[in-house]
């Protein structure tokens, strides 16, 4: 196991013994069943961490963040999945609250902080488009000015929660004559503003949590540019690269694990538990020693002080490998489940045999080597910063 310091120690029994009096009961069982959290799920954990001060742990503290380290607070969503619990949430504080940070005006700042960490207002991400996914410099929603005003004409895809989210923050196109990276700007847009439309996308496991978002002729206040006009790409930049703590999963990946261990210890097999077959025993087992190869090569990598080529190199081998680890151990838990694991939900749900979502869970898993920077550009980076020989 990695040897932690007293003060780390402490703090992973502070957030346990948090998680253990505030983490509702119910949404901790339906998160072990593979269940999406609800939008209020999100909306009163997110208060419960602002009041004790947890709201953005990677917040400086005068912005009412926590001011941790990357290794606090790699600890501290360790064991939010563990438990498993909500992250604080994803959009507003882990992507938005730091660029809003970094590039937004005071006055931006002064009105979104607060209303982010409390989840007064919940945003979602407007990024891709249909063929502007990975390559997503190429993107064409165009924002023109007129006035005090932009007009925003053009289509997001694959946008998570947009069929519930208040505002979006968007990459919109406002100089098309410049290189791709220079005409691109970063925009807050209200999705109640008229000319936006939003139709679900139902994914592979029957769920809708995606979604396509259309502008069409939809005003947005210039006052709601994030940073300098055609310099959104920057802003996009700094958001991507600001998830490092998180980015390989493991507590996530170890949660579900020991939920396979678990779940096979009370399945019952011809001659006795599925725990004890020998094979299902040894691909656990070296699943286990992947993941904690992996944990030690985070913690390596956040312990460095130096933000250089091979960080960047080295963020790519934790997107990689943690996808993939947590790919093979859904793929397990489905295994595992056997035909109780291939239904998909009913209209009210799933019934009460908790391995019924681990089938569903499994096929969206399969997503995660695409979001967040799909795997084949994360090894084309590698290839650029490991193996690059070009005098």
């Amino acid at each position: 196991m990695k040897r932690e310091g007293e003060e780390l120690r402490a703090l992973r029994s502070e957030v346990r013994a948090f998680l253990d009096a505030e983490l509702d009961p119910d949404l901790r069982a339906r998160l072990r069943r593979g269940e999406f959290p609800r939008r209020q799920d999100l909306v009163d954990w997110q208060r419960k961490l602002c009041r004790r001060d947890w709201g953005a742990p990677n917040w400086p503290r005068e912005l009412g963040g926590t001011g941790w380290s990357d290794i606090e607070q790699l600890v501290f969503l360790e064991e939010c999945s563990a438990a498993p619990a909500p992250a604080p949430h994803v959009f507003n504080i882990t992507m938005l609250g730091p660029v809003l940070v970094r590039f937004g005006a005071p006055a931006q700042r002064d009105f979104w902080l607060p209303r982010l960490l409390s989840a007064d207002v919940l945003f979602c991400q407007g990024f891709s488009e249909p063929g502007s996914g990975s390559d997503l410099a190429s993107l064409r929603t165009s924002a023109v000015r007129d006035g005090g005003e932009y007009v925003v004409h053009g289509q997001k895809i694959w946008t998570t929660s947009a069929h519930y989210a208040d505002w979006i923050f968007c990459l919109v196109r406002t100089d098309p004559a410049a290189k791709q990276q220079r005409g691109i700007s970063f925009l807050l847009i209200d999705m109640k503003s008229p000319g936006i439309t939003v139709r679900p996308i139902v994914s592979i496991d029957g769920r809708h949590s995606l979604n396509e978002v259309f502008f069409d002729g939809v005003r947005v206040p210039a006052a709601n540019l994030v940073g300098e006009e055609n310099k959104g790409w920057d802003c996009a930049r700094f958001l991507l690269g600001n998830e490092r703590a998180s980015i390989a999963g493991v507590g996530r990946t170890r949660e579900r694990l020991a939920y396979a261990r678990e779940l096979a210890s009370r399945t019952a097999t011809g001659s006795g538990l599925l725990a004890d077959d020998p094979l299902l025993r040894a691909e656990l087992d070296r699943l286990e020693a992947e993941l904690e190869a992996l944990d030690r090569t985070q913690y390596r990598l956040l312990s460095q002080q130096d933000a250089g080529p091979a960080k960047v190199a080295g963020a790519s081998v934790l997107k990689v490998k943690g996808t993939e680890l947590f790919q093979r151990v859904l793929h397990l838990l489905v295994q595992i489940t056997a035909t109780a694991g291939l239904r998909l939900p009913a209209d009210e749900g799933f019934g009460a045999d908790p391995r019924e979502p681990l089938g569903v869970a499994h096929l969206y898993s399969r997503a995660a080597s695409i979001y967040g920077g799909a795997n084949e550009v994360q090894k084309n980076i590698l290839a650029k910063h490991v193996f690059d020989t070009t005098p």
